[in-house]
């Protein structure tokens, strides 16, 4: 039986700040994200953490747990490689669906590039539940999944998010990474009272906290990883650590990243109030020891904790449906029976609802009935302005080769044309889309867009023999102009 152990105080290891990372006093443990890790090739900053004892763990954004599809089997060994890779005691995913269509809606595939809520309805429940099996039959270690922040609220929800996630912790036996900054966009952006949430949570299952910034624009609040931890996200901070020690705690950081002496001030303002709330959490409870849940696994990581059940509220328009006391938790079985071979409907079902969602985001195609038409246009163009940050990044030459012109150009490009294919793929589409349609206007510019395009879209680097160098001669002609 593998003892995991308490994490500590942790932060995002990103490569931007990887040496600020390495010397910074009282880190105990990094996450890193699984898809930037290539297999074979850890990070030389990475490789010295952990071999001065600091534990890495994989933290995977592109599995889908929450899409109607079951996950897929390459993207499970990719995340269980990393977890090999790393020694890490535990992987990491989150409640989200990232890409729908395709078989299921006989449509074409689509995108998001990001994480997008999954409806609180016992169908989507019960997909979750299955693909939450399915990935934790396949991985090495255990699993915990994070709540995400929404700008988007799904029509006829069943379950509040907190009854969700005990349902979900209940029945699969999954840990939980509980992100305060999320419960903090949903409270501004959905009306979500965090304490709420926390008082319905099932705490004992938690395995780490994610502390992050964001900023708040017009009414909306963009969960951005790029500003400063702001005192509310404390402040839940300081409620959750109050009811339970968590086993870790992180911060996030993604862009606009500050001086080192900056992030050490925010990993500062994290202890000060982990301290200050346990300290208030032993005054409460007259000596008595704060509750430490343990990250040990029982024989199989489906085992489920024994949760206390949270209440039922009420929900608009109708009832929440209350939950019933778990039973004890038996090795090896999740509290509730697999809906097995049943669940085929819910699946297309569901399918079909993210499907036209994720269509009226990227694709133009009307805003399904129930959502809120402005709340959605906001989505849609936040996704389109993360398609264009992360184009910049995997692809550089772009923005470097198109100046000024790139942005407008891409958001010109992505408005209507989905991704379907990952952001790389992103990029090789958008310079096609430039080429054909004869931009950049520049000819020498236009040369070397053409150059950095056929050199990335074959399968391997240039082959310098006839055959190829004719194959090449021919796609010039083809986008000639």
């Amino acid at each position: 039986m593998t003892q995991l152990g308490r994490l500590g105080t942790g932060i995002g290891w990103r490569p931007e700040i990887a040496e600020a990372v390495e010397h910074m006093p009282g880190i105990d443990w990094v996450e890193a994200v699984s898809e930037n890790l290539c297999p074979g090739h850890l990070p030389e900053s990475l490789r010295r953490l952990r071999e001065r004892g600091v534990t890495v763990v994989p933290h995977g954004v592109s599995l889908g747990l929450g899409g109607a599809d079951r996950p897929d089997e390459s993207r499970l060994a990719a995340l269980a490689e990393r977890a090999g890779m790393l020694g890490a005691p535990l992987v990491t995913e989150h409640i989200a669906f990232v890409r729908a269509g395709g078989a299921l809606t006989a449509s074409p595939s689509l995108e998001a590039g990001h994480l997008l809520p999954v409806p609180r309805t016992r169908d989507a429940l019960d997909v979750l539940c299955e693909n939450v099996r399915i990935a934790q039959a396949a991985l090495p270690v255990p699993l915990a999944v994070e709540n995400i922040a929404a700008l988007l609220c799904w029509p006829g929800e069943e379950m509040t998010e907190g009854q969700f996630l005990y349902d979900l912790a209940d029945r699969t036996g999954v840990r939980l990474l509980i992100d305060v900054a999320n419960l903090h966009t949903n409270h501004v952006n959905r009306g979500e009272d965090p304490a709420k949430a926390l008082d319905e949570l099932p705490v004992e299952a938690i395995a780490y906290v994610h502390v992050a910034g964001g900023f708040e624009r017009e009414g909306v609040w963009h969960d951005s990883h790029a500003h400063p931890v702001p005192r509310p996200v404390l402040d839940i901070l300081a409620d959750l650590a109050s009811r339970v020690t968590p086993p870790g705690v992180l911060l996030e950081r993604d862009e606009n990243f500050p001086a080192p002496a900056e992030l050490a001030r925010e990993l500062a303002a994290i202890r000060g109030t982990l301290e200050e709330a346990g300290a208030t959490t032993r005054v409460k409870g007259a000596g008595a020891a704060a509750s430490e849940p343990s990250l040990e696994p029982a024989a199989s990581d489906t085992t489920a904790p024994v949760l206390t059940p949270p209440p039922a509220p009420a929900l608009t328009p109708s009832p929440a449906p209350a939950l019933a006391s778990p039973p004890a938790a038996t090795p090896g079985l999740a509290s509730t029976p697999d809906p097995g071979p049943g669940l085929a409907p819910a699946r297309q079902r569901l399918a079909l609802a993210q499907a036209a969602l994720l269509s009226a985001l990227v694709a133009g195609t009307p805003v399904p009935e129930g959502f809120d038409r402005v709340r959605t246009g906001v989505q849609a163009r936040a996704l389109a302005a993360k398609r264009a940050d992360v184009v910049a990044k995997v692809a550089a030459e772009l923005p470097e080769l198109l100046g000024d012109g790139y942005r407008a150009a891409f958001l010109g490009y992505a408005q209507g044309r989905p991704m379907t294919g990952g952001y790389r793929r992103d990029a090789l589409d958008f310079a096609e889309h430039l080429l054909l349609a004869g931009h950049p206007r520049d000819a020498r510019t236009r040369q070397q867009l053409r150059d950095w395009w056929l050199e990335r879209s074959g399968p391997a680097p240039r082959s310098q023999r006839p055959t190829a160098r004719l194959a090449r001669a021919t796609r010039r002609v083809l986008l000639g102009h």
